[in-house]
């Protein structure tokens, strides 16, 4: 089962604060927000995906702790994107810099800055089209690099700023080329 839009834009225009409450009263309910103000209510995934999305997250932020140039973050965090979607990858990154621009409220909440690095794992039942619309959409809302990995077809989508989107076939692993210098995520487990 994909996501689930709810559209109360006809009768209420829900604001970034009044969706940062909604999403912290239904704890067990994962949303996003669309650039539309819909709300897409994200299914729960199976254990297999949640245990390759905690390798993906694991390796990145060893990474990040050696390196200290950024912050890491897992799949429960929401972005607002500068085109007013709140959008929540796999796992994302962040530079140092652009984390210290912004205030304790906006980091205690939803930061409203786009990830300079995101990653999307289709699971069988994600919708591969939906997960490439999101994938440009980080790319056309700053971010520098991003992977979508679809675990069905083991194929690797490399989204990079201002160039094509590359595809490769079953990679062993992957490079944060100079978005996370000297980050390679192994692809073994995941």
């Amino acid at each position: 089962m994909d996501a689930l839009t709810i559209n109360f834009a006809p009768v209420i225009q829900i604001t970034d604060d009044q969706f940062f409450h909604l999403c912290q009263i239904n704890e067990l309910i994962r949303f996003e927000r669309n650039a539309d103000g819909t709300l897409l209510l994200m299914p729960l995934v199976g254990g297999l995906t949640s245990n390759r999305n905690a390798n993906l997250t694991a390796q990145l932020g060893v990474w990040n702790r050696d390196e200290s140039l950024g912050i890491a973050f897992g799949s429960s965090v929401g972005f607002i994107l500068p085109n007013g979607a709140v959008r929540s990858p796999d796992a994302s990154w962040l530079r140092s810099d652009r984390w210290d621009c912004l205030t304790q409220e906006q980091k205690d909440r939803f930061p409203p800055v786009c990830p300079d690095f995101v990653v999307e794992l289709r699971s069988d039942t994600d919708c591969l089209i939906r997960l490439q619309n999101k994938m440009q959409e980080y790319r056309d809302n700053g971010a520098r690099l991003g992977w979508l990995i679809d675990l069905e077809t083991r194929q690797v989508e490399i989204y990079r700023s201002g160039r094509d989107v590359e595809v490769q076939e079953s990679p062993a692993s992957l490079s944060g080329e100079d978005i996370l210098p000297g980050f390679v995520l192994n692809l073994k487990h995941i």
